[in-house]
């Protein structure tokens, strides 16, 4: 068993209570011993014993490649490079994780100051520590030792669709169970409001709509499935509104990215208003900036093992 100590005192993981989505038999043990044969000497420094490297030193302070920054110790899965941005510190800094998961915050006392040390779950290296000076909508600036991680290139396939269908919640639960979707993220598109939050989308006056961001692999499924999807997981007739919800942000909407987008929307659009009796309201128009909601709103359902919105 393996004992990590914490801001002066001692964190047995073994004590540590299982979080949602987290299996106890997911993390990664090892001996101190067996931890110091597989770092470097600097790795071992900043993971195990909370070292912080000299700013502007690290590999990944001003890499900007795109894919995903992983746990050097466990592989975990921690940042996307689309949450990656330049703060100035000399250190990577990243506004959001991929998950509340994957990271565990501490509270460190340690230089005569209270920080929160952002550790990986999986394994218990020390990463670094948030802040709460980061940009929109999170707020949070993850300040990470490049020496902690390590960077996986994403798939070069990949490609983006962006949809509105009503409350983001159940349309991102339905996406995420597609083969070839590869991650979702529900946020905020098609309004003139810059760094829009929640309840100023709720107001109405943003012009945003819920939408769902959709990064898949083309060689799985198709945008054309896609589109199939979307129009049978909502009522594109109703304008403004799906089921009790109403307001300009429940709007239905297809957010091309590009030409061939637009046109495989316009024509799926047609096929599928030819068996229905009531015309399609549903607008399909190019992608504007999409704005990513706050945390508690991303995979919602999933959180809570629910299956739908309503009770």
């Amino acid at each position: 068993m393996v004992v990590f100590a914490y801001a002066g005192q001692s964190l047995n993981r073994a004590n540590v209570p299982q979080r949602e989505g987290v299996k106890m038999s997911d993390e990664v043990i090892r001996s101190d011993k067996e931890w110091k044969e597989l770092l470097t000497p600097l790795q071992y420094k900043i993971t195990r014993k909370k070292g912080t490297e000299a700013a502007f030193t690290g590999k990944y302070h001003d890499f900007k490649g795109q894919g995903l920054y992983q746990c050097l110790c466990c592989g975990n899965e921690l940042f996307s490079s689309q949450t990656k941005f330049d703060s100035g510190t000399g250190w990577p800094s990243f506004s959001d994780v991929i998950a509340e998961d994957r990271i565990e915050k501490i509270p460190d006392h340690s230089l005569l100051m209270t920080r929160t040390e952002a550790a990986c779950y999986r394994c218990g290296a020390h990463l670094g520590h948030v802040f709460n000076d980061g940009p929109k909508p999170t707020g949070l600036r993850y300040c990470i030792n490049s020496a902690a991680l390590k960077f996986a290139v994403g798939n070069k396939k990949s490609q983006t669709a962006t949809f509105a269908a009503g409350c983001f919640w159940g349309v991102e639960a339905a996406f995420r169970k597609i083969e070839g979707v590869n991650s979702t993220a529900v946020g905020y598109s098609g309004g003139d409001f810059r760094d829009p939050m929640y309840q100023d989308v709720c107001s109405g006056k943003t012009g945003h709509a819920e939408a769902v961001e959709v990064m898949y692999d083309p060689e799985k499924v198709t945008y054309e499935k896609l589109l199939k999807a979307f129009w049978n997981m909502h009522d594109p007739t109703t304008a403004n509104r799906q089921g009790p919800d109403f307001g300009s942000q429940y709007r239905s909407a297809i957010f091309f990215h590009n030409d061939k987008q637009q046109k495989a929307a316009i024509k799926s659009r047609d096929e599928f208003q030819a068996n229905l009796n009531r015309p399609i309201v549903t607008e399909i128009v190019p992608v504007t900036v999409f704005y990513k909601a706050e945390e508690y709103h991303q995979r919602y359902l999933e959180k809570r093992g629910a299956k739908t919105c309503g009770p």
